[in-house]
């Protein structure tokens, strides 16, 4: 039998559970399992194909932890990603995987959110608005709202949609605008707008406490922090570069650009791979002088100095071999098309290369009557409208 991969993203405040996964799965295209109609029992109560389903149990932080690699080496021939945006196209996945996003769209009061954003802000304010996917189809509704009353920009940086954003991917902003206004709770994502416009004041409204807050960032403890690790950096002898394996926050192409630099400089390295990196893993390799990691950058940026060694960005490292000057403001670009060079994942020709000979599968929304969060999302070709029906 054909091999079922189901990884799902946790939402917050109760909003997951297996009724929400069955749901999802109902949805998918029968087409996809290749099988004849008999049916196989969930323990939830689902039922919805005889193919073998496996639920992968590893850890997804977000769009960047789709593991159609673990997938496919398990035998799989089909992975459902629920929960988050396609920022790994499905065009790019494993040889002979074939990958269904399943979006989540939270609904929320929007005239609560509407009517404080007047009481905020006077009228001809000038504001962005950005949020997660799963808020982006509400994001883009209160937009509509407000445009008679303010100066409105969804922002974009491709290949993101319209209003998403990520905690290490985020647009910079025009001059002209006077406010950022999040929708979302918690702040890993809004730090990463925060970090990009450090002189454009943050606002957060979480859709389940109802609270629209002013938000900080200690911008100069943070770029003090990372200068002095670039400044370690400088007087490495020996280097140690990891490539994340959790999902697909490693991106083999930064890692070979990091070797070719290393190696024309004569700068002596090792290769490790990890799915997670913690300071215990790294004190053991005392002979490495600096680290290098190649996952996610906010790891760097937020627990850099709970390591025992620098714990470089590759764009720090690009600072600490002099490929490129510190960048003001600080770069939040990683998953951006329109990056700075190519120690990014979609830099020109480090774009991951397409698996050729392979259809893609198209993605599900639930719930949806908004226009769909990833109606402009690039570099594939799965759009929304190439979306197959569920059996009737």
């Amino acid at each position: 039998m054909a091999a079922l991969s189901v990884t799902e993203a946790a939402e917050p405040r109760g909003r997951s559970g297996p009724g929400r996964v069955i749901q999802a799965w109902q949805r998918i295209p029968w087409q996809c399992a290749g099988q004849s109609p008999l049916f196989l029992t969930h323990e939830a109560g689902g039922r919805f194909t005889e193919a073998e389903v496996m639920v992968m149990g590893d850890v997804t932080y977000g769009a960047c932890c789709v593991d159609d690699f673990t997938a496919r080496a398990l035998g799989a021939d089909f992975l459902v990603h629920y929960g988050h945006s396609c920022l790994v196209p499905m065009d790019t996945s494993a040889q002979d995987l074939r990958v269904l996003y399943v979006f989540v769209d939270i609904r929320i009061d929007t005239t609560h959110l509407l009517d404080s954003i007047r009481v905020t802000f006077p009228p001809s304010s000038a504001l962005a608005l950005v949020s997660t996917i799963q808020f982006v189809s509400t994001l883009q509704a209160a937009a509509q709202e407000l445009k008679a009353e303010y100066r409105v920009n969804v922002p974009q940086c491709k290949p993101l949609s319209p209003g998403e954003i990520l905690g290490c991917t985020s647009p910079r902003l025009s001059q002209e605008v006077e406010a950022i206004v999040y929708l979302g709770d918690g702040r890993f994502h809004l730090e990463s707008v925060m970090i990009a416009n450090p002189n454009v004041p943050a606002y957060r409204y979480d859709p389940y406490s109802k609270v629209l807050s002013r938000e900080h960032y200690d911008h100069q403890r943070m770029q003090a922090s990372r200068q002095e690790a670039i400044a370690a950096a400088r007087s490495a002898k020996s280097w140690g570069l990891i490539l994340g394996t959790l999902g697909r926050q490693g991106s083999p192409k930064i890692l070979e650009h990091l070797e070719s630099r290393l190696q024309a400089l004569g700068l002596s390295y090792l290769r490790l791979l990890l799915s997670e990196i913690f300071p215990s893993k790294l004190s053991l390799l005392l002979e490495v002088d600096v680290w290098v990691q190649v996952a996610c950058p906010r790891l760097s940026i937020d627990w850099g100095t709970a390591f025992p060694k620098p714990l470089l960005t590759p764009y720090e490292a690009a600072v600490a071999l002099r490929d490129i000057s510190w960048q003001q403001p600080y770069p939040m670009d990683f998953y951006a098309g329109s990056s700075l060079g190519p120690w990014t994942v979609n830099r020109g020709q480090d774009r991951p290369s397409k698996t050729p000979g392979r259809p893609a599968i198209g993605k599900v929304q639930e719930g949806s009557t908004c226009p769909r969060p990833a109606a402009d999302c690039e570099g594939c070709d799965c759009r929304d409208d190439g979306v197959a029906p569920p059996p009737p």
